[in-house]
């Protein structure tokens, strides 16, 4: 290339070079600096932003001062589009605030202005808030609702606000008594370990109320004479969202308290301090129905003032800029009867190993009692326990083998034991000789003749066994009873002795009290029961299993999430009023000949029943589950001892007190 060519082509590029330089109006600069303040604000950290007429480090300050009552929110913030008048440029910020349920948004406008190579944002505190004053800042204020209630049979009130007393240190109150003395008298009279909330006491502030406990006003055998004899100690009145008594149906219901700091801070914005939260049950799987909404707002005012001059001031001198109105809860309606579930723990309560009692109403699918005895330890067994089921399955089995054609009426063989596999399978420990033999399925049923179930494996696929279980409501989906639950599993396919096993109700066979008391109302019904517990699951957000709910397994540990397969949806083949007659005809002969005899005195209605027994665990001789479920006209009840023997000499008794005393 030539001298020529290369002079020509330099001055090309600096002809185009130039020109590039004239068409840059400083846009892309103006751009940068709004995208930079943006993220600033987003930040709420302007340290690194230049400004015209404020040091960086007091603009900083500034705003922190402004926002500091919506800490620890932050805004998301955007700029708009730039406009440009040579040295000077305006941007539009669109700030979105979550503020609690709420969202606060608007658009305030941020000045920019060329100095030298740089932009400057122009400071004035409507770079904030548009109309926002020198000297004033953001304040907020919340208005949280009455909790609401929640509901039984004819609206009666379950769980709502009673009166309480909160015992505590008041130090303030202390004078010059020693505040670790205090405390450790107080933990021994109310019973709370001493160490522990003497250390709380001495970890808080002069001006501080530190509660030890929390007591029903009702009943309450502490004093306030007792609590006022301890310096520094005293009782404050308050109201607290409770059941009837302190373990009414808890495992069902749930708890509601003050929220813990694990709690607000999970709840990612929803929960603050002083707020109402539940724990566990209904109370907290429908939380948000029943807490409703806070009322916000925030506002704009001068800061510093006092509070005289505030209440000098119009609306105490408060500008509004953003409201979200109070709502009110709404309770959740649910079907138990306070009579009934008070009356099954009532008679759980001298039982040592975990047991629950579940009362429903066949015709309606409504459950009127949930009760989970002490021994389950605050677990919900009525609802979510997972276990076999034993003889009580029997149900299930007859109603196969009667589609397979047999009637109540049928001969089927009763031989002491049975061997499958090398497994030797027996009848139950006092089997009557007299029931053994070619003897009708009633009776079978009636004496609850293992052998005779076992050996129609044959004729009775496990297939059949699990439609004959969905066909009875049970191992099927339950959408409308508006709780977590588990209703059974019953596996499709099983061979050798697992299907042999899952004849007797044991293998991998599985049910809640709830699904046994469902497959008993099948029978009183004549087609499935679909419990309902809670009537308006539509107005609450929430139908998942509370958080962290664990579930006994059928040799009673817990596990954090089931292992059952899922659930069908519902009945492929429902059972029929006509197979329905034949398995009350068996029922009722289990009162009238059966070992269940001992029901045959309740009054009212006759009484249709089924016993079980299920062995778990690697014990000789083996632990036993004990099971009974009866039908007493339109009421369906089972009843389930986790660690009980037999089902008839265990669970029976309580069954027979529970249908006397309901009438």
């Amino acid at each position: 290339m030539g001298n020529f060519q290369k002079l020509s082509l330099a001055l090309v590029g600096l002809i185009v070079g130039g020109s590039l330089v004239a068409c840059d109006d400083g846009r892309a600069g103006a751009q940068d600096a709004a995208k930079k303040l943006a993220s600033a604000m987003a930040a709420l950290d302007v340290g690194s932003v230049a400004f015209e007429g404020k040091e960086s480090a007091a603009a900083n300050e500034q705003l922190k001062e402004v926002f500091q009552a919506l800490d620890p929110a932050k805004p998301a913030v955007e700029s708009g589009e730039l406009t440009l008048e040579k040295d000077t440029a305006t941007v539009p910020l669109n700030y979105t605030w979550k503020i609690g349920s709420g969202e606060w948004k608007y658009t305030a406008t941020a000045e920019l202005k060329k100095s030298g190579d740089k932009w400057l944002t122009v400071w004035k505190p409507a770079l904030l808030v548009p109309e926002l004053a020198e000297g004033e800042v953001i304040g907020a204020g919340a208005q949280a609702p009455q909790r609401a209630d929640i509901l039984g049979a004819g609206d009666a009130k379950l769980v709502t606000y009673r009166p309480v007393v909160n015992v505590g240190i008041d130090k303030p109150k202390l004078g010059s008594a020693d505040p670790a003395a205090s405390a450790a008298k107080l933990a021994q009279l109310v019973g709370v370990d001493p160490a522990a909330y003497t250390q709380q006491v001495q970890a808080a502030g002069p001006e501080a109320f530190v509660t030890a406990i929390t007591l029903r006003q009702d009943g309450r055998t502490i004093t306030d004479e007792q609590i006022g004899q301890i310096p520094g100690a005293r009782s404050i009145a308050g109201l607290l969202p409770l059941a009837p008594t302190r373990t009414f149906a808890r495992a069902l219901l749930g708890t509601a308290a003050e929220a813990n700091a694990e709690q607000i801070e999970k709840s990612g914005g929803t929960l603050k301090a002083g707020d109402t939260t539940g724990t566990g049950g209904l109370q907290q799987q429908y939380d948000a129905q029943l807490r409703g909404t806070d009322g916000i707002q925030v506002y704009a005012e001068k800061a510093g003032l006092s509070a005289e001059e505030k209440q000098a001031l119009p609306n105490n001198g408060r500008r509004t800029l953003f409201q979200v109105d109070m709502k009110q809860g709404t309770p959740v309606k649910t079907t138990l009867d306070p009579r009934l579930q008070q009356l099954a723990e009532d008679v759980l309560a001298e039982v040592g190993p975990a047991s629950a009692i579940v009362a429903l109403r066949p015709s309606s699918g409504a459950v009127l009692a949930a009760a989970s005895g002490p021994g389950s330890n605050g677990y919900n067994t009525a609802l979510l326990g997972q276990y076999a089921p034993g003889s009580t399955f029997k149900m299930v089995d007859s109603l196969a083998m009667i589609r397979n054609g047999l009637t109540p009426d049928s001969k089927v063989e009763c031989t002491p034991t049975l061997t499958v596999d090398g497994r030797t399978f027996k009848n139950a420990e006092g089997y009557p000789e007299s029931s053994l033999g070619s003897v009708t399925l009633r009776d079978a049923f009636a004496h609850s003749c293992n052998t005779a179930f076992i050996a129609a494996r044959d004729s009775v696929s496990q297939a059949q066994l699990e439609s004959a279980a969905t066909s009875l409501g049970v191992a099927v989906e339950a959408p409308g009873l508006g709780a977590a639950a588990f209703l059974g599993s019953v596996p499709g396919e099983a061979e050798g002795t697992e299907h042999a096993a899952s004849m007797i109700g044991q293998g991998k066979v599985l049910l809640s009290p709830l699904a046994a008391a469902v497959m008993a109302g099948s029978v009183a019904k004549g087609s499935p029961v679909s419990p309902v517990l809670v009537l308006n699951a539509e107005a609450g957000s929430g139908t998942a299993a509370p958080e962290g709910s664990g579930t006994p397994t059928a040799d009673g540990t817990s596990s954090s999430s089931s292992t059952a397969p899922a659930p069908a949806k519902a009945a492929e083949k429902p059972v029929t009023a006509a197979e329905a007659a034949a398995l009350a005809d068996m029922m009722r002969a289990v009162v009238t000949s059966g070992h269940a005899g001992f029901l045959a005195s309740v009054p009212g209605e006759p009484v249709g029943a089924k016993t079980g027994t299920a062995e778990f665990g690697n014990e000789n001789p083996p632990k036993t589950h004990a099971w009974i479920v009866a039908v007493h006209g339109d009421l369906a009840v089972a009843v389930f001892v986790e660690e009980g023997g037999l089902g008839a000499t265990t669970s029976g008794p309580l069954l027979k007190d529970f249908l006397v005393a309901a009438g």
